[in-house]
């Protein structure tokens, strides 16, 4: 078994241009299908650790996904308002332990303004049951003070002290925007790679009172000033959606159907949890369809390996004959095709590992940025183990059928000068 390891290390050596090619072609096959397989396991992660530690969330009545979005991960918009009553009804029920009220509608620069009050920065929980922390500054306590994400901080330039202007409605356009009313930035929240990162909090006071003057999204004039409104006294009216977390967790099914149920106004009280797992379940299609693009640049990049092994063994013929000449047997052969291709399958695979932990370090910044998701540089998982198993499964199985041909070519063909 040395024997043939050692000449396969020697025929590989002597053809080295060919056997790095098919390694980095065997390499990017195995990047690309373990990179496809972890940035889909971290995205569900990322997105199952956007909230923790919430029962129900409550908006008006929709379906479950579409709640989990604009309430959650701030994409699209609500169906409809919920009244301030119903609020205070559900938050005071014996079996509520807290409530986080939420108002949404506002925008800053691209960035999702989201009205709520102190128990948010108390109650709401993000992972593994982790709490929201600020990394300078204080929560809001004034009417015009705002507390924001760490990638608006980031992308922004805001600093403590900075004032900005929150525009009403998504589009931050000119005619949108309260000029006459700017807040202060009083805290920035530390990086929780989920959509608090790029949300700007204030008060639900505040968001009544910089709509003071406006009316189905139009402002009518007569808005006033900072200092006028600071000695006025607002409490919300409406609200888009709040958090619910129980005393036990036995009561979440009674309190979903209570609300779900509710005849003052239309409710729906979503499991965070359930609708993820919906949520997810609609973008199987995509996550499969990633999946078979890149089981295909596997099957592509071993076959490209079985050309140049078929390749290199019409033109090591001569080769072949002279070890059978020299006593090697043709299961020799046979298992010296069979250790060079299982050679170039490992070193493939090795290299592509290598290469898929360098591109995560390199682009874990980048894509935490860009799509909130954090990809964790954890060892590889029993399923990508797997995934590599049966990659070198499939190379050893490609080296039969160049080692098959040579086993049964004759001592006489290697030997017999073609013209």
């Amino acid at each position: 078994m040395n024997t043939t390891a050692h000449l396969a290390w020697k025929s590989l050596s002597n053809r080295k241009t060919t056997a790095l090619l098919t390694i980095l072609t065997v390499a990017i096959s195995v990047i690309l299908l373990l990179g496809v397989e972890r940035i889909r396991t971290e995205a569900k992660n990322s997105f199952a650790n956007t909230i923790s530690g919430t029962d129900l969330i409550v908006g008006a009545r929709s379906g479950q996904v579409n709640l989990l979005l604009y309430s959650v991960f701030r994409i699209g918009n609500a169906t409809n308002n919920i009244d301030w009553k119903s609020f205070e009804e559900f938050s005071q029920s014996p079996v509520v332990d807290w409530a986080i009220p939420i108002s949404l509608g506002d925008s800053h620069k691209g960035f999702r303004v989201m009205g709520t009050t102190q128990a948010y920065f108390d109650h709401f929980k993000y992972g593994k049951k982790q709490h929201l922390k600020l990394t300078e500054g204080k929560p809001f306590n004034g009417l015009f003070e705002t507390v924001i994400g760490s990638e608006v901080a980031e992308t922004l330039g805001y600093k403590i002290g900075t004032e900005i202007i929150i525009a009403h409605g998504i589009s931050d356009v000119g005619f949108a925007r309260h000029e006459h009313l700017p807040f202060k930035v009083v805290g920035i929240l530390a990086p929780t790679g989920t959509p608090v990162d790029k949300t700007v909090h204030v008060s639900l006071n505040a968001i009544e009172a910089i709509h003071v003057g406006w009316e189905s999204g139009a402002n009518l004039g007569g808005n006033p000033g900072a200092e006028a409104l600071k000695k006025m006294n607002f409490h919300p009216k409406q609200i888009t959606a709040f958090m619910l977390g129980l005393k036990s967790k036995i009561q979440t099914f009674a309190l979903q159907r209570q609300i779900n149920t509710y005849n003052k106004e239309p409710l729906s009280a979503i499991l965070p949890g359930i609708a993820l797992h919906e949520l997810w379940g609609m973008m199987s299609i995509a996550e499969q369809a990633l999946l078979v693009v890149s089981g295909f640049v596997v099957i592509s990049g071993l076959l490209g390996m079985l050309s140049s092994l078929l390749t290199s063994l019409q033109e090591r013929r001569r080769e072949m004959a002279i070890l059978r000449a020299m006593g090697a047997r043709p299961r020799h052969i046979f298992a010296l095709l069979i250790s060079e291709a299982t050679a170039l399958t490992l070193a493939g695979i090795a290299t592509g590992v290598a290469g898929l932990y360098a591109m995560l370090f390199i682009m874990k910044p980048v894509i935490l940025k860009l799509y909130g998701i954090s990809i964790e540089l954890s060892m590889l998982t029993p399923h990508e183990w797997t995934l590599i198993g049966l990659v070198l499964g499939a190379g050893v199985i490609i080296g039969f059928i160049p080692a098959f041909r040579a086993y049964r070519q004759s001592l006489a063909d290697g030997m017999t000068i073609r013209i």
